[in-house]
């Protein structure tokens, strides 16, 4: 069975950091392209971060740049987003999302992935 599973969420204060995990089960994640997205209640899924299956290219949205990064372990077939100087608007559940499609262009479109995991929630506040 194919599966993603987000681990790592939780709460923490406005400055904090934390380090989600995606962890892939049933097919061999080095073959995809790997996005974290997030979502707010009220608000649409947005792309956060995409790196290649390789590791060598990442993106990111705006508003992580400089404070969020994504990585990747295929000989653990994980894939992390650490994420430093958290603010209360990155308050949202988390997802990580496997494509073929690599990470250039509209990589933030959700219709790119194939796989989703179920999210880990991130609260960020005092």
């Amino acid at each position: 069975q194919v599966q993603l599973v987000e681990s790592g969420g939780g709460l923490v204060q406005p400055g904090g950091s934390l380090r989600l995990s995606c962890a892939a089960s049933g097919f061999t994640l080095d073959y995809y392209n790997i996005g974290w997205f997030r979502q707010a209640p009220g608000k649409e899924r947005e792309g956060v971060s995409c790196i290649s299956r390789s590791g060598e290219s990442t993106k990111y949205a705006d508003s992580v740049k400089g404070r969020f990064t994504i990585s990747r372990d295929n000989t653990k077939n994980t894939v992390y987003l650490q994420m430093n100087s958290l603010k209360p608007e990155d308050t949202a559940n988390y997802y990580c999302a496997a494509a073929q499609v690599g990470c250039y262009g509209s990589w933030y479109g959700v219709s790119r992935y194939v796989y989703w995991g179920q999210g880990t929630q991130v609260t960020v506040s005092s």
